[in-house]
């Protein structure tokens, strides 16, 4: 953040009375901010420090290597708290400058955690008399920011005020950053109107953090908002931002918007780098528009943009899911041959690609060259291949891959049990699903709809409707969320073995349970009247599909006219076939071949008609 001109020129380096002038609309600010002034944290000391000796008379040699080693970085917490046991035995002790180098390289150990402790070891230095400067305050706001406990971050920046320190772009980034840290993303940004009422200017540091933080959440809507405030500001938009963003849009399928942005940089002289292609093509390509996404990867190559390994992987993944697994294959090896190394995203994906089309010796083969190449198979190379050999209906060698995952250290989850379950209820091994389905429990995986939907189906098509009821009841009992697919099945079981009575009764009691059928559950239950040759029924049932606002669509209306016609009720189906003309749907292979079959014997003009 930048001071404006008419802030800047009321502060003097000279004393502190023209600060404090200065500071007093800052002070009224804080003042009107919800966090009380508390004290700083009082942490009990129980670091144990290791034995550093170092001569007394040699001190500025061994300040001057403190310094060396803060910039060379530490890697753990060990060192740092000796030097700091040696710093504080020294008399005259260091100034505080030489303890905030000490304390910004143990900030830096994030994976540590380490705040807790610089904030304890800058209480011992308060302790002992060394005042603290804008520099020390504004490391240990950062550290409370990152603790979660903003409100001391906010006491720290009043302390500061009465120092006679102003107010600069560390504090108020830090405090945005530890908004953003706790998901208070509407706080952060009230907290930057603020700031900016004040005089100062958002950097572009303040801006990424925000825009990554509105971002992360999914909330496009004020990352745009603040995007446009950047445009209009003295702080532009840079590269970043503008990948930052398109990048968030691209995933959340508004590509219309990200398009627009990505022009939009171009026109301000801002060239799209390899991240901005690869958002983009990944974006178009998962929204189904893959002729698009192959038109932005063209145009990528042809501006001499190299791609990343990230981008190989979506070629493959394109080309692979297009069907063309050997191609994917020769671009794998022209990735490989051309230095890069293809991480294990890239590999699942030519695996999902020769498990789509039924390829398992390929794909073992695959798996081979990834163990060559050092890239183990994880939970996902685990579970395509899994998917590939249930689909194969080779459900044994699927059932030996998952008893090999833990040899591997790999731990299945409710998708490696769903894709079983379902694998062996296709193949009618009932029994053996139901073993699956309770060892996935004692294991502590938690079934879910997909995995009760796959064992209904499976009960339903053995005619085993009482243990589908109950297994039903069970996922009530469970909490798991139930939706229309779990009651299709059902409903649909019960109509093909002419429980239709059992079947009008789950459909009646859909709304009840807050579910509303669809186009499918409408269609079934037609299908099941018309089985009985309950024909007003159907009508009835036609006309509440269309004012519930679910409209027959050819599967629907091809199955109201058979019905018509296998009761021998042929105005009825030929009305009926004109209504479905006008919607635009066209008669079935076996609408047409019943038709034909019909009124061929009977009446020639009516077949007439019906083929007009």
């Amino acid at each position: 953040m930048k001071i404006s001109c008419h802030a800047s020129s009321s502060f003097s380096h000279g004393g502190y009375g023209n600060t404090f002038q200065f500071l007093s609309p800052f002070i009224s600010f804080f003042n009107t901010l919800d966090f009380p002034c508390f004290p700083l944290f009082q942490f009990h000391n129980s670091l144990n420090y290791s034995n550093f000796s170092y001569k007394n008379d040699d001190r500025g040699l061994f300040l001057q290597s403190v310094r060396e080693q803060c910039k060379l970085g530490f890697s753990d917490l060990n060192l740092p708290l000796s030097l700091f046991d040696q710093m504080t035995s020294l008399r005259p002790l260091p100034t505080v400058i030489d303890f905030n180098q000490l304390f910004a390289a143990i900030v830096k150990l994030k994976p540590l955690k380490p705040h807790s402790t610089v904030i304890s070891l800058s209480r011992q230095l308060e302790l002992s008399g060394i005042r603290p400067n804008m520099i020390s305050i504004g490391i240990l706001a950062n550290c409370y920011c990152h603790l979660g406990r903003i409100d001391f971050g906010f006491s720290l920046l009043g302390k500061r005020l009465k120092l006679g320190y102003p107010p600069d772009d560390y504090i108020f980034n830090t405090l945005i950053n530890g908004y953003i840290h706790c998901n208070k993303h509407p706080q952060a940004v009230h907290l930057l109107d603020k700031i900016v009422k004040l005089g100062f200017e958002p950097d572009i540091v303040t801006y990424g953090a925000m825009m990554k933080g509105l971002c992360r959440i999914g909330d496009n809507a004020g990352a745009l908002n603040l995007f446009r405030k950047m445009q209009s500001g003295l702080c532009k938009p840079n590269l970043v931002i503008y990948n930052t963003v398109i990048d968030s849009l691209c995933k959340d399928r508004l590509l219309q918007e990200a398009l627009e942005l990505f022009s939009a940089m171009k026109t301000e002289g801002i060239d799209p780098d390899v991240v901005t292609y690869n958002s983009l093509v990944r974006g178009l390509y998962n929204s189904g528009h893959r002729e698009d996404a192959k038109v932005v990867l063209t145009e990528m190559l042809e501006s001499d943009i190299a791609p990343t390994v990230e981008t190989y992987g979506m070629l493959i993944d394109m080309i692979s899911k297009d069907g063309g697994v050997d191609e994917a294959h020769a671009i794998l090896h022209v990735m490989i041959k051309r230095g890069f190394v293809p991480n294990i995203i890239t590999y699942n994906a030519l695996l999902d690609g020769y498990c789509l089309r039924g390829q398992m010796e390929d794909a073992e083969k695959l798996l081979d060259l990834m163990a060559e190449n050092g890239c183990e198979p994880n939970l996902v190379s685990f579970n395509t291949m899994i998917n590939g050999y249930c689909k194969a209906k080779e459900v044994d060698t699927a059932l030996n891959l998952f008893q090999g995952m833990s040899q591997k250290g790999i731990t299945p989850n409710v998708v490696t049990y769903n894709t079983l379950i379902d694998g062996l209820c296709k193949i009618s091994r009932l029994p053996s699903a139901r073993q699956l389905f309770k060892e996935m429990q004692a294991q502590g995986v938690t079934p879910n709809v997909i995995t009760y939907a796959s064992l209904l189906d499976g009960l339903c098509k053995s005619a085993r409707f009482d243990e589908a009821v109950t297994l039903l009841k069970d996922m009530e009992d469970k909490g798991v969320k139930e939706d229309i697919v779990i009651y299709n099945i059902l409903i649909d079981s019960l109509c093909e073995t002419g429980r239709l009575e059992d079947a009008a009764n789950f459909f009646s009691n859909l709304v009840l349970k807050g579910l509303q059928p669809d186009g499918k559950t409408y269609t079934t239950m037609i299908k099941g009247f018309c089985k009985e040759g309950l024909m007003s029924e159907v009508i009835q049932l036609l006309t509440k599909m269309e004012e519930k606002g679910c409209f027959p669509n050819s599967v629907t209306y091809n199955t109201v006219i058979r019905g018509f016609i296998q009761h021998n009720d042929l105005p009825k189906a030929l009305y009926y076939r004109d209504v479905m003309v006008s919607k635009g749907f066209e008669a079935d292979v076996d609408t047409l071949e019943l038709f034909v079959g019909l009124l061929s014997r009977d009446n020639k003009e009516l077949l007439q008609k019906f083929i007009n």
